[in-house]
């Protein structure tokens, strides 16, 4: 079995060799070359010591090397290279208090999480597999190397890993790995939120996001989104649906490309729902208001999460208006494009897509039919470049500013004037039709104040 590595990667091996060390590329560039992906990353294992590889390459960085790992930088790209270690007791269910290098490449092996990540190639003795690799790889399972409450013990972020390389992969996860999973989750309250954050969009950006319902079964979410635990618990007895909120929200994961903004968004989306549901006399559900109160559930768990502020106030806005309806007319579609916004419209409508999909069928060839009207116009309105923002207005501060008017809050109700005027009639985006209503603009602005 042979695999293919970039040459900045067999050199250091080569080097390392012919200084009279072993040296293998190993884990997740193994695993990724022997199922045709291309690699991210090729890291190297090895029995030298970092201050050995430190002499043997001229630019090297100190990644981590107190725990044996040295970055080896060959044309602008880095490679790792750790010494085979042992670990020594996790007492933060995600660092060794202390490592011990060690000769034997079995003995670091053992350490790592999931046997198909725990696989080491050179060209000269080809592949190592001393756990099952290629076994699970073939029979696409997630499987823990040794006991798997030792590896999860260790570091209780390999639960969300577990997860997320099963969503990714598209493996079921081993019924013992499974079991201490179900065990240790609780352990995942020790991870950062940061870290929490990555192995969620992974999970959520992979070809089975519907995964997630592993996360639950499992008691993952309950540490990590108790949110989506009470939506997996709250029914929705309404002819529009046939899923629980929280089924469909899964459903509607898959309906939407696989771009984490959308696919956050579809995460919480109905988040808001077991929160306001009221049942009426005939025993229907409903839930006026949920997206409302989902926005901010969202914005919540975006700062517990530690996510950055753009992506949190987009998937907010999109949250907050996943719900609108309007007619597929044209002034209704500039109103929506000035409310949430030009680009945000078509992701909003990939939103609508979505949740429509997830729904039952009553009513759902309307609601799509409303949708793909929607766009058309949408589109329409971007083809003739109609004005949709004040940014887009004939007329700016400036030329009022030129005609004497003075800056403040009368100036900015001038122009929003203007734009309710051109928004119903973009015929009116013209210099000559606004500053010719100057006067009437600006006692209507005189009124607002």
């Amino acid at each position: 079995m042979k695999i293919t590595m970039p040459k900045n990667a067999k050199m250091i091996l080569d080097t390392i060799h012919k200084a009279g060390f072993e040296a293998y590329i190993v884990g997740g560039c193994v695993r990724d070359a022997l199922l045709g992906r291309e690699p991210g990353d090729w890291d190297i294992t090895t029995n030298a010591l970092p201050q050995d590889i430190k002499k043997l390459f001229r630019r090297t960085i100190d990644t981590g090397i107190q725990h044996g790992t040295v970055t080896v930088m060959v044309d602008k790209e880095g490679y790792e290279v750790t010494t085979y270690r042992i670990d020594g007791k996790y007492e933060d269910s995600r660092h060794p208090s202390e490592v011990t290098f060690t000769k034997n490449l079995t003995e670091d092996m053992k350490r790592r999480d999931f046997t198909i990540n725990a696989m080491a190639y050179n060209e000269e003795e080809g592949l190592i597999d001393r756990f099952g690799g290629i076994e699970d790889l073939e029979n696409r399972v997630i499987r823990c190397v040794g006991d798997p409450r030792e590896r999860f013990s260790e570091d209780a972020l390999r639960i969300m890993r577990a997860v997320r390389f099963s969503a990714q992969l598209d493996y079921s996860i081993e019924e013992k790995t499974r079991e201490a999973i179900k065990e240790l989750a609780p352990t995942l309250e020790k991870i950062s939120a940061e870290r929490i954050q990555v192995e969620l969009v992974k999970l959520l950006t992979s070809p089975h996001p519907d995964r997630i319902r592993d996360a639950y079964e499992m008691g993952v979410t309950a540490v990590i989104l108790p949110e989506l635990d009470r939506c997996m618990e709250t029914e929705q007895n309404n002819p529009h649906h046939m899923y629980s909120v929280g089924e469909h929200i899964i459903q509607s994961l898959m309906y939407v490309p696989d771009d984490k903004v959308l696919r956050l968004t579809m995460l919480f989306h109905d988040l808001g729902k077991p929160l306001v549901e009221t049942i009426d006399e005939d025993g229907i559900s409903h839930f006026y208001r949920h997206a409302i109160k989902g926005a901010d559930m969202a914005r919540d768990i975006f700062r517990r999460l530690k996510f950055d502020r753009d992506t949190m106030d987009l998937v907010c806005k999109l949250v907050l208006h996943h719900d609108d309806r309007f007619p597929a007319e044209e002034k209704y579609v500039r109103r929506a494009m000035n409310k949430v916004g030009t680009r945000e419209l078509e992701l909003l409508l990939q939103v609508r897509y979505a949740d429509t999909m997830a729904q039952s069928d009553y009513a759902r060839a309307d609601n799509l039919e409303l949708i793909e009207k929607t766009r058309e116009v949408y589109r329409a309105v971007l083809e003739k470049n109609q004005c949709v923002n004040i940014k887009s207005l004939a007329v700016n501060g400036g030329d009022l500013i030129a005609l004497g008017i003075t800056p403040g809050k009368k100036l900015g109700s001038i122009l929003e004037l203007m734009l309710e005027d051109v928004l119903e009639n973009p015929e009116h985006n013209t210099k000559e039709y606004l500053l010719g209503r100057l006067e009437l603009f600006s006692e209507k602005a005189e009124q607002s104040i």
